[in-house]
């Protein structure tokens, strides 16, 4: 693939059907913190990831924490995706480890119906088993754990 957007990424597909397939990037940190963005100023520091080229307008979230988030979608049995973000918001403002538990993201990645599957066929994404605990793990290395 000689897209710039995908090189040396780990994707989490977070929703996959008839429609098509979404997902984010878990391991392109983006250069500026929540509090660095106008609307969130009064927040706490908190990592943003380059979740992918579509929506850069917005930001997205997975996280396991649907004790202090609610109306996540679940991804896996421990993972969610988006859900109440003002929940999110206090979260992160309310513990300084919520980065183990939540992740967000400027954008996220799309695909038509049947276009992940052809460039699966066609040898651009691995398929790689993964846990709670990898997708919450710093960026750095992500991409080299899953290819060993």
């Amino acid at each position: 693939m000689d897209d710039p957007n995908f090189f040396k990424v780990v994707l989490l597909i977070t929703e996959h059907n008839e429609n098509g397939a979404m997902g984010f990037v878990l391991n392109k940190p983006f250069p500026r913190t929540l509090n660095e963005l106008v609307e969130f100023r009064q927040c706490a520091p908190f990592k943003l990831y380059e979740g992918g080229p579509v929506d850069q307008e917005h930001l997205f979230f997975i996280h396991r924490r649907p004790d202090l988030i609610e109306e996540g979608l679940p991804v896996s049995p421990s993972v969610y995706s988006g859900g109440n973000f003002k929940q999110a918001v206090m979260h992160i403002n309310g513990d300084p480890g919520s980065d183990k538990d939540l992740k967000l993201f400027i954008g996220y990645c799309g695909w038509d119906t049947g276009e992940l599957e052809t460039e699966i066929e066609k040898g651009f994404w691995r398929i790689s088993p993964g846990s709670a605990n990898l997708l919450f793990s710093p960026a750095e290395g992500l991409w080299e754990a899953l290819i060993r």
